[in-house]
């Protein structure tokens, strides 16, 4: 399913859900805090709707997120998953020591209903083995996720070493690296900046931050919800 597709398709839904609740698009748009303007050009599917948006819709519309994301059976009236882009959620690397910093994450995944297979390795060394098939994971199918989370602050090879060999290989460079930090003022940022990172979260990670960087680097409609019966991440401590 093509991004346009997508869109097209979350504006029918809520624009079906509107209507069950009996909304008019001003009704809705002061429920949710947003322009009417918007929620028209969400409906009609020509706009590019953040996290944020969706999760204030969606607390509008008295639904969870994952029931936005579904398609409309026309006979049976009720929703029905959509599935991402080839069927297939996005894979998330998720590199983290703190094992606390790492459930606070996966929770603020969990209450935005994202459903996507998160891979969890907790030193820069395993890191480098996931993303390239080599070490402990030589002998296993490759899996190339659509986003890492990066914290800097790694055992064994530094979050900055990981960074630079990841951005310094073709067959990688183009995965979106976010990077965890304690601080923006933190060196090991402003040196991550310069080796390529492609946003920062300033730690914890929350539904918040994370919705601020996930459509800059056009993820939005790569972290689809799964299908409702799936409203948590699938995490693997690999």
């Amino acid at each position: 399913m093509r991004k346009d597709e997508v869109k097209t398709q979350f504006g029918l839904v809520v624009k079906a859900w509107r209507s069950r609740r009996g909304f008019s698009q001003e009704e809705l748009a002061g429920r949710a805090g947003l322009h009417r303007t918007y929620v028209s050009d969400v409906e009609r599917g020509s706009r590019n709707v953040s996290l944020a948006s969706i999760d204030r819709l969606a607390s509008a519309l008295e639904v969870s997120v994952a029931q936005l994301f579904s398609n409309l059976d026309p006979a049976a009236g009720e929703p029905s998953p959509i599935p991402a882009a080839g069927n297939r959620l996005a894979d998330i690397l998720f590199v983290e020591e703190r094992l606390e910093d790492a459930e606070r994450t996966i929770h603020a995944l969990q209450s935005a209903h994202i459903a996507n297979r998160i891979h969890l390795v907790r030193d820069g060394e395993s890191a480098l083995e996931f993303l390239f098939g080599e070490g402990r994971y030589a002998n296993r199918k490759l899996i190339r996720p659509q986003l890492v989370l990066l914290d800097l602050g790694l055992p064994r090879i530094s979050g900055q070493e990981v960074l630079h060999r990841l951005k310094a290989d073709p067959r990688t460079r183009d995965i979106p690296v976010v990077v965890l930090t304690a601080s923006v003022h933190d060196r090991d940022y402003v040196a991550s900046r310069q080796l390529g990172a492609d946003a920062y979260i300033v730690k914890p990670v929350d539904f918040k931050n994370l919705s601020e960087v996930a459509p800059r680097l056009k993820l939005y409609w790569g972290l689809l919800p799964g299908p409702a019966a799936a409203t948590e991440p699938v995490v693997e401590f690999t």
